[in-house]
Parts: structure tokens; sequence; C-alpha cells
């Protein structure tokens, strides 16, 4: 079964920039989708950003030209580089890979806390 670990997360300032990781193992398949999702306090889970297994990659409005996001498609690795970090991007960011054969549906991991200061 596939096991979705994010890692990366923390306590940074305002214009500060974090990285995040996260790792899809237990399968040789490669996930059709991964991407970032966030939850900030109170708040429904909101898409950040995702990339497919074309290289198509998708931002949220909300942080087009802050955030980059890259996979490593071989390893179904995932990565969410976040630069002018604000304190609205506090929250809760959670990967998800999305296979559509082999261990077909969606996969979460627990999580990494972003916590941007002011």
């Amino acid at each position: 079964q596939v096991r979705v670990v994010e890692s990366g997360g923390g306590l940074v300032q305002a214009g500060g920039s974090l990285r995040l990781s996260c790792s899809a193992s237990g399968t040789l398949i490669g996930a059709k989708t991964m991407a970032w999702y966030r939850q900030a306090p109170g708040k429904q889970r909101e898409l950040v950003a995702s990339i497919t297994n074309s290289a198509d990659a998708n931002y949220a409005d909300f942080v087009k030209g802050r955030f980059t996001v890259s996979r490593l498609y071989a390893k179904n690795t995932l990565y969410l580089q976040m630069n002018s970090l604000k304190p609205e991007d506090t929250g809760a960011y959670y990967c998800n890979a999305q296979f559509i054969v082999g261990p077909t549906g969606n996969y979460w991991g627990q999580g990494t806390q972003v916590t941007v200061s002011s």
C-alpha cells in the first residue's frame, strides 16, 4: 500500500522561505498527480499546487510567483519551494498522491505544519 510522508515544515518569519518534501512509497507505479493542499485553523482544505506525470503544474492564485512545485517522477517525490511567506500561509500542509492505475486512489500524508509569524 502507498505511504505518504511530508516533511520540511516549521516556524518562519514573514518573507522567509521553506522547502517542503513529500515521499509516496510502497509502489513502483508512478502517481498520475501529486499535489500540496493546506488547511488553516477553522478553514477548509484548499489546493496549493499540483503537478502531473506530464509535468503540468498548476498553482492557486494566492501562491503564484512565490511557490514552486516540482517532483522526481521515478521516486514519487514531491517538493514545494515556498518563498516570500506571509502570515496567511500558516496552516497544515498535506501531500496527496493520486493513482489511476495500480494502487488506484488518493493517498494523503499526515501533514506538516507551517507557521509564518509577522
